[in-house]
C-alpha cells in the first residue's frame, strides 16, 4: 500500500497515521526517541505490508502482469491501490478526499521535526502534486510512476506501466474491493490488540 492507504489505516490517531506514512522511509528498528505512537505506526505499516503481500486477491493481481512488469508488480499494485482508494474514498470515509488530503499534509508539516531526512523531499513533492488526493487522477499516478522509475538504480519499465495498469483496470478493481475491507479489518484488530497489550482479554 502507498501513502494514502497507510495514513487511512492509522485511523484517527495522529501518531499512528504519521508512523504509518513514515514506514517506507525507516529501515530497521524505529528510533527509540520517537513518540511511542509513531513507533507503533511504523510497526503497523510493516504489518500492513506483510498482510497485503500474502492476501490471495493481491497474489492473484500480481499474476496478471506479464514480463517485464511482473517483476515490479508489487510496486505497481501499491500505487494502483492508492489510486483505487482515492477514487472510491467516499465509500470509506465521511471526510471528503480533498479535506482528508489537506489534513494529511498539514500533519506532515506540523510534525516535520520527527520525519526522516529521506522523507522530506517526498513531502515537498506531495505539496507540489496535491497528494494524496490527486492519486485519484491517472495522469498524476503516471507521473509518480515515471519519477519512481528514474529513482531506481537499475533499468525498469515503471515509466511505461500506466497503459498496462489501465488495460488491467477491470480486473484490478474487483480484487481491490475484495481485499481492502479485509485489510481495514486487520488494521483495526491490530490496533485494538496493541492497545489492550499482552495478557488482555
Amino acid at each position: 500500500m502507498n501513502i494514502l492507504a497507510h495514513a487511512f489505516l492509522g485511523g484517527v490517531d495522529d501518531d499512528l497515521r504519521l508512523g504509518g506514512m513514515m514506514g517506507d522511509f525507516v529501515r530497521g528498528a524505529p528510533d527509540p526517541s520517537l513518540p511511542e505512537g509513531v513507533r507503533r505506526g511504523i510497526v503497523l505499516h510493516r504489518a500492513v505490508d506483510s498482510f497485503t503481500d500474502r492476501h490471495p486477491a493481491v497474489v492473484q493481481a500480481r499474476g496478471l502482469f506479464q514480463a517485464p512488469f511482473r517483476r515490479y508488480a508489487g510496486i505497481l499494485l501499491d500505487m494502483w491501490f492508492d489510486h483505487c482508494l482515492a477514487r472510491d474514498f467516499a465509500a470509506w470515509s465521511n471526510v471528503p478526499l480533498q479535506d482528508y488530503s489537506d489534513g494529511v499534509r498539514a500533519l506532515l508539516r506540523e510534525r516535520a521535526g520527527v520525519l526522516p531526512e529521506r522523507m522530506r523531499g517526498f513531502v515537498s513533492y506531495m505539496e507540489r502534486e496535491g497528494l494524496p488526493a490527486n492519486y485519484a487522477r491517472a495522469d498524476t499516478l503516471g507521473r509518480a510512476l515515471a519519477g519512481m522509475s528514474y529513482r531506481l538504480s537499475r533499468d525498469n519499465p515503471l515509466g511505461e506501466s500506466m497503459p498496462v495498469l489501465l488495460t488491467l483496470e477491470g480486473e484490478l478493481w474487483p480484487r481491490f474491493r475484495a481485499f481492502f475491507p479485509e485489510l481495514v479489518a486487520f488494521a483495526r484488530e491490530w490496533e485494538a490488540g496493541r492497545e489492550q497489550g499482552p495478557g488482555s482479554e
